[in-house]
């Protein structure tokens, strides 16, 4: 067990296997920690101060950590590792940074403690009184997340660097177990501030778990702070833009939530269900495929081989939308299904699920936006170029924003949901024309002939499930748990079936590759289990 948590992943779709496989474990506890939250608070006032308190952490963490790790630290740790002779060099960057930016969340979380009244009441102007004493008690909680989140990722990115991929895909199902155990025992504790602690607590966990994971291949800790380091100014100046672009799209989320608190109460919490319901496929289909090229790229730039560069990046795009588009149809067409199932119980009640369900459709027509930009993102990063992605990044949301001013009056939440999508689709179509005037081709006759196909077979998909949706919902009592469950269930897995059965039929390579990927992997761990148990017991 101890060598397939510290395994080596040889292929990008191996690799993309096994985080997906990861992931898809996280994404599920994921879901059952949002059941949990809807179950006890529902879509009401709590959730709104819950989930409006993240939003400064979140923004602190993203900036200092996220930029510096996947524009900066990942492809500069590589660089040093590859040189044989001198690779302490990547370990000693590893705790010039860690220290660095450790003393930089320390001192940025304290302040976030110290002023958040004056915070909350700029992110959540529509709040008064009780909710305000809320938001202010949660966020002075969670503003210690981000410290414990920080190491954590710095871990991850020597793991992701490594291409050892499986303790840094697990390490967030223990972050919602913590924040399960938070809302289901803390609370009954110490009251509602145990939501709150179950964040940290979570944070805490996800940073033993990747700690862990790097001492495994050899890293040791030991303090030292030089500014003046020519590696740790390299990440740096490669973060900047990235950690702008960042906080450009954080404050996206912060105005977001700004605009909802002034929407019937709820809102908040309508549009944060509907955004983690649509974050799963993305999770589990598209991220594992964006973190498994990024060394992958990060070393073909270094080597300025472009055609391997391009070669590589397309066929990751093309695996993303086989597997992105039918996801897209099936949320579009079981949106009700998906959120009554996932939600629907307890203080979660049904003028709830058709909000969270409008919300969630909306979602949908962004997915593949949402899918494929942090390939995009990563194929920058890669080349050192993160100014560009920056600047896409304000364009893409100032016209998010604009469109959530015109449509949250008469959609709500859904309407904020719509304008995300159009963000995000904007930055997709502006990434592709930028990135291919660098690579000068993506191989898009292969792209455009896997569209088509996969269009038609999504589209054969979809009409199936909606055929068979109205006659399952008159054979299954739709007043009850199992009777949305099936109906849901058996339409959508019909659908995939088809989907799957015409890709095979239409030879789709993108099908026949994950077919044989999952194959050669299923005989390499019969192998493990076969001859590695024998010479133990031996």
């Amino acid at each position: 067990m101890l060598k397939i948590l510290n395994s080596q992943s040889k292929t990008i779709t191996g690799a993309a296997i096994i985080l997906s496989g990861a992931t898809l474990l996280s994404r599920f506890v994921g879901v059952v920690r949002d059941r949990v939250l809807a179950h006890y608070y529902g879509a009401g006032p709590v959730m709104d101060t819950y989930y409006a308190a993240f939003k400064i952490p979140d923004l602190i963490y993203s900036l200092l950590i996220v930029g510096a790790l996947t524009a900066g630290f990942i492809p500069t740790f590589t660089k040093l590792l590859n040189e044989k002779d001198n690779n302490k060099r990547a370990w000693y960057l590893t705790n010039n940074l860690l220290n660095i930016l450790g003393l930089s969340l320390l001192i940025l979380c304290s302040l976030g403690i110290i002023f958040a009244p004056a915070i909350n009441k700029i992110i959540a102007p529509g709040f008064h009184g009780e909710s305000l004493a809320r938001i202010t008690s949660f966020s002075r909680i969670m503003f210690l997340s981000p410290i414990f989140l920080g190491i954590s990722m710095i871990m991850g990115g020597v793991l992701q660097s490594l291409r050892r991929f499986v303790l840094y895909a697990i390490a967030p199902i223990f972050y919602n177990f913590g924040i399960i155990f938070g809302a289901t025992i803390l609370v009954r504790l110490i009251g509602e501030n145990g939501l709150a602690w179950g964040v940290v607590l979570g944070a805490f966990v996800h940073c033993l778990i990747q700690l862990y994971g790097v001492k495994q291949v050899g890293w040791h800790f030991y303090f030292n702070f030089d500014i003046k380091d020519k590696d740790t100014n390299t990440v740096g100046k490669l973060m900047i833009p990235r950690t702008l672009g960042l906080a450009v799209t954080q404050l996206n989320q912060v105005v977001i939530t700004m605009l909802a608190s002034f929407l019937p109460a709820g809102s908040i919490a309508v549009y944060n269900y509907a955004n983690n319901l649509q974050a799963v496929p993305v999770g589990v289909l598209a991220i594992p495929f964006a973190l498994a090229i990024f060394p992958i790229l990060s070393s073909a730039a270094v080597a300025n081989d472009m055609p391997q560069f391009s070669n590589q990046l397309s066929g990751v795009i093309r695996q993303i939308l086989f597997l992105i588009v039918p996801a897209a149809v099936l949320i579009l067409l079981l949106r009700a299904q998906i959120v009554r199932v996932v939600l629907g119980s307890g203080q979660f009640d049904w003028n709830a699920t058709i909000n969270t369900a409008n919300a969630l459709a909306f979602f949908s027509l962004g997915l593949v936006g949402q899918a494929l930009i942090p390939v995009f993102s990563r194929a920058f990063f890669a080349l050192s170029n993160t100014k560009t992605p920056f600047v896409i990044g304000i364009i893409s949301e100032l016209i998010s924003i604009i469109v959530a001013l015109i449509l949250m009056k008469p959609l709500g939440a859904a309407g904020l949901a719509l304008a995300s999508s159009i963000g995000v689709t904007v930055n997709l179509i502006l990434l592709w024309i930028s990135l291919r005037s660098k690579t000068k081709t993506l191989n898009e006759s292969e792209i455009l002939s896997l569209i088509f196909k996969i269009s038609f077979a999504s589209l054969i998909m979809g009409i199936i499930i909606q055929a068979l949706k109205y006659p399952l919902a008159k054979l299954l009592d739709q007043q009850y748990f199992w009777g949305i469950f099936g109906q849901g269930a058996i339409a959508g897995t019909t659908g995939i079936v088809v989907y799957f059965f015409l890709c095979y039929i239409l030879k789709v390579p993108e099908f026949m590759q994950l077919k044989d990927s999952f194959a050669r992997r299923w005989l390499k761990l019969r192998n493990i289990n076969t001859t590695e148990i024998i010479e133990n017991k031996e």
